[in-house]
C-alpha cells in the first residue's frame, strides 16, 4: 500500500512540474509581450507608433465597427485609420492599465497573449465657434503575438459608434 501511495505522489509531482514549465513559458511570453502592448498604448496616446517594431508583417485587426464591410483590417489600413483619428481627436487612457494574460482557446493555458480593460478619453478640441467635447469609452482589447513577439492579431470591443456620434455632436 505504501508503494501505491508513493507512486501516486510521484506521478502527481511529475505532472505538477510539467505544468509549471508550461505555465512559466506562457507567463514569460506574457511578460515580454506586455512590454509591446505598453509601447503600443503609450505610443497611441502620443500619436506616434512604430508600426514596424510593434506589428508582424501579416498582422490584422478584427474590424468590430457596426456595418463593417471587411472582417479584418491590415496594418496599412490601421496606419491610415490611426492618422485620421489623431487628426481629429486627442486620446488618453484615464483608468489604470492592468494587463492580463490571455489563454489558448483550446488548452485554456496562458499562451503569451495580452488583454486589458480600460477607459479611453477622446477629446475634440475647442475651436473659435465650438467648445471642446469629450467622450469616455470603456474598451476591452486583446493582442496575440507571433514567435518574434510582434502583434499578429488585435481586437477591441467598445461602442465606438456612440463615442464618435458624441464627438460629432449627433
Amino acid at each position: 500500500m505504501k508503494l501505491h501511495y508513493t507512486l501516486i505522489f510521484l506521478v502527481g509531482m511529475l505532472y505538477s512540474c510539467q505544468n509549471g514549465v508550461e505555465n512559466t513559458a506562457g507567463i514569460d511570453a506574457f511578460e515580454k509581450n506586455s512590454q509591446t502592448v505598453m509601447s503600443y498604448l503609450n505610443g497611441y496616446q502620443k500619436e506616434s507608433l512604430d508600426y514596424d517594431a510593434l506589428y508582424s508583417e501579416n498582422a490584422v485587426m478584427l474590424n468590430t465597427r457596426i456595418g463593417a464591410v471587411n472582417d479584418s483590417v491590415t496594418v496599412a489600413e490601421i496606419k491610415v485609420m490611426d492618422q485620421a483619428g489623431w487628426d481629429l481627436y486627442d486620446f488618453e487612457i484615464i483608468s489604470e492599465i492592468n494587463l492580463l494574460p490571455g489563454v489558448n482557446s483550446v488548452t485554456k493555458k496562458v499562451d503569451g497573449s495580452v488583454r486589458y480593460y480600460g477607459i479611453w478619453r477622446t477629446t475634440k478640441e475647442a475651436t473659435d465657434s465650438t467648445e471642446a467635447i469629450q467622450s469616455d469609452l470603456r474598451l476591452y482589447e486583446s493582442f496575440d503575438f507571433d514567435e518574434t513577439g510582434k502583434i499578429i492579431y488585435q481586437q477591441f470591443y467598445g461602442d465606438l459608434t456612440a463615442s464618435t456620434n458624441i464627438l460629432q455632436g449627433k
